[in-house]
């Protein structure tokens, strides 16, 4: 192993025993002594030792990221980024906005935390802001620190409405790392255990491009996932709480069926009382460009019960939410608070963000400059044969990769993340095989932005190709 991975100690680097060369005799000169790892060595190895195994890093040569300004992060080193991915889609409008640090700094000023014991302004006033945003009427929010809590929150309300522990979820899906939320996730690159407090029934739907229903047109692929839920429903026993699903699947690697299909779906939910829960924790916003949530793309059966978000609201400040109508979010019967649910700090952070995004039209420019992107890609991709699909809307792209036999490749997006990284861009990665890049840059991001990183990708995306075999053909 490197240094990276196995920090100098007396252990590896000590005094030599005694033997045949220690008295006198014509010995060796002495190695030099191994020079002390540098500081991003040092802190790798730390990292190493007291953080879980599990606890994934980007990077053969993971990077610390030290600051960031607009688009722009640099790492320890002093390297340079253009930002494609956000902090996994959580940067929403730019790093270090001067509308939020400014917020959050004359909050910090004022108190840092008081609980939903007592009354709070900016709780108050975000809630109201997401709550007519949301779509739902009669609507009610609740404030968590995370998509996960979110998530799991939403599954509470859904269980106890309907007084079951039943739900539907999509094949593909990421809904958190909790134990409930890692009970209804259909990928199982990020399901660790099999044990739930919870009967989950999975439904086609989440992947347009494979599986027994790709070869059909959008009409028929959701004729065909419909017959699949109710074929489902008539398989389950006793009540179903809720079906949850992501409009646009985030770790599965931005892959979504046809539009209409989730209102399709909420055609047989409605005539069972079943719940839809949308999972808005990576589409909400106005990242899709096209609409500021992601379930607007299915709005012909209205919203749905209960909508879950996190992550881009508060650019980087610990918030996610539910929202739900009333009579589902006061169907609890206990006791409940939030420790730090609607923090001060945080809902001060959110609602300058929100407010920004709204101002400035960040959903048009990433209508705008996604579709940019989009087309650098699409032209691209015909000559280089390691890209299976080009997918996605606003700025949630996602790009497919694949061995030169068609079978998914994790080495080929492995080595594109490496290779961006190498020309100072950052994406992200994911798909059921880890074969995908999700690529998410803050909304505020220019068209030289885009053209930029765009061309910083292809450039990527050629190396990978010729690493998974053979030359690319010029387009």
């Amino acid at each position: 192993m490197d240094d990276a991975t196995v920090p100098h100690t007396a252990a590896t680097h000590g005094t030599r025993a005694a033997g045949p060369h220690a008295a006198g005799a014509h010995a060796p000169a002495p190695a030099a002594p191994a020079a002390a790892p540098g500081p991003h060595a040092a802190l790798l190895a730390r990292h190493r030792a007291v953080t879980p195994a599990w606890l994934a890093t980007y990077y053969r040569e993971p990077i610390e990221v030290t600051h960031g300004e607009g688009r722009h992060v640099w790492d320890a080193e002093g390297r340079r980024y253009l930002d494609f991915f956000g902090g996994i889609l959580t940067t929403m409008t730019a790093h270090a906005l001067p509308e939020v640090t400014k917020a959050v700094a004359e909050q910090a000023g004022r108190i840092l935390h008081t609980s939903t014991l007592y009354l709070s302004t900016p709780m108050v006033e975000l809630c109201e802001r997401i709550a007519d945003l949301s779509g739902i009427p009669d609507a009610k929010v609740f404030l968590t620190t995370s998509g996960t809590e979110a998530n799991d929150a939403a599954l509470l309300l859904a269980t106890a409405y309907r007084r079951s522990n039943q739900v539907v979820a999509l094949r593909n899906s990421y809904h958190g790392r909790s134990f409930t939320t890692v009970g209804i996730t259909g990928n199982t690159a990020w399901s660790p255990t099999s044990l739930s407090p919870l009967q989950t029934l999975y439904v086609h739907g989440g992947v347009r491009t494979r599986g027994p229903f790709a070869h059909l047109d959008d009409a028929a692929f959701t004729a065909a996932c419909v017959a699949d839920l109710e074929d489902l429903l008539g398989q389950a026993e006793g009540t179903v709480a809720a079906l949850i699903a992501e409009p646009v699947q985030g770790v599965g690697g931005f892959t979504s069926g046809p539009d209409g299909l989730l209102a399709a779906f909420k055609e047989v939910l409605d005539r069972h009382g079943i719940l839809w829960i949308s999972d808005e924790v990576q589409t909400g916003w106005g990242r899709t460009g096209d609409h500021f949530w992601g379930w607007q793309a299915h709005a012909a059966a209205g919203p749905p019960d209960i909508l879950t978000f996190a992550k881009g609201v508060g650019n980087g400040l610990s918030m996610g939410g539910v929202v739900a109508r009333a009579e589902v979010m006061d169907c609890l019967g206990a006791n409940s608070i939030s420790t730090f649910g609607g923090s001060p700090v945080t809902t001060a952070g959110a609602l300058a963000n929100l407010r920004y995004l709204l101002e400035n039209d960040l959903q048009g420019n990433a209508r705008t400059t996604g579709a940019l992107i989009l087309g650098r890609l699409r032209t691209a991709a015909p000559g280089l044969p390691v890209v299976r699909e080009v997918r996605g809307r606003g700025l949630m792209i996602g790009v497919e990769l694949v061995e030169r036999d068609g079978r998914p490749s994790a080495r080929a997006a492995a080595a594109a993340l490496e290779h961006a990284r190498e020309r100072g861009l950052l994406v992200g990665k994911g798909g059921r095989h880890g074969n995908a890049l999700r690529i998410a840059p803050p909304l505020s991001l220019t068209e030289a932005e885009a053209e930029e990183g765009a061309g910083l990708l292809v450039q990527a995306l050629r190396e990978a190709d010729r690493e998974v075999g053979g030359k690319e053909q010029t387009p």
